[in-house]
């Protein structure tokens, strides 16, 4: 029996435009990556490169191998002769994405407390002001890419590359399916959270600082997913 493919165009995407810093491939490859994480592009539908390539209004060459970076990074799947399948989450990848970023996050910025200078708050201050912004905008995709560089450039404070880039995979392979649907109040609050923690951090307060982080961290598997929060503790 053949499976049915659920296929799309990409007129309704959201897409962030790209900014011309990295080559075509990277800009393309970020731009799509942040309209997965978004939710924007959805589970189990299947995106054609030309289609995506009109919405970029680039060629399909650049488009085709950005895509075949995610298809590296278990984001999609090559769809022989039709494009390429966002995958699925399934409600045991979220409990371990979820519980392994815990495990690296949350005792790696609490260990942060007593060294994070004034210079470094200086950097990570408008980060976590332009979360606030985007959320009062409802700019989804916007929120997403500065929560991602605010945690990145938070947890490099540690001086620990391979732990940065382990977590930013880690990020990568979320979907945040409901954030698009999340109630605007719900998303600023959640958003006002990193200028809570910098305040916590500058305070020198260890123990607020990881119960805040890890009650940040389960959005991402709770309301943000669509689906109930069932973390293992």
């Amino acid at each position: 029996m053949t499976a049915v493919v659920k296929s799309a165009d990409a007129d309704g995407l959201d897409l962030p435009p790209l900014r011309g810093y990295r080559s075509l491939r990277e800009e393309v490859a970020n731009a799509l990556r942040a309209a997965l994480v978004a939710g924007q592009m959805r589970p189990g539908t299947v995106y054609s490169a030309p289609a995506l390539a009109a919405r970029f209004d680039v060629s399909a060459t650049p488009v085709r191998e950005a895509m075949l970076d995610l298809a590296k990074e278990g984001l999609v799947e090559v769809v022989r002769n039709k494009g390429f399948r966002v995958t699925v989450l399934s409600d045991a990848d979220l409990d371990e994405i979820t519980e392994l970023r815990e495990l690296i996050e949350v005792p790696t910025v609490v260990k942060l407390v007593p060294h994070v200078d004034s210079e470094a708050f200086v950097r990570l201050r408008p980060l976590a002001q332009q979360i606030v912004d985007a959320a009062r905008e409802g700019d989804v995709i916007g929120y997403v890419e500065a929560d991602r560089r605010f945690h990145l450039d938070l947890l490099a404070l540690a001086d620990n590359t391979r732990l940065v880039e382990t977590v930013s995979d880690l990020r990568k392979r979320s979907r945040l399916y409901g954030l698009t649907q999340l109630k605007a109040e719900r998303l600023l609050a959640s958003a006002e959270e990193h200028l809570k923690l910098l305040d916590l951090l500058e305070a020198g307060d260890a123990e607020a600082v990881g119960f805040l982080m890890r009650q940040h961290l389960r959005h991402v598997r709770g309301s943000w997913a669509g689906r109930p929060e069932s973390v293992r503790t």
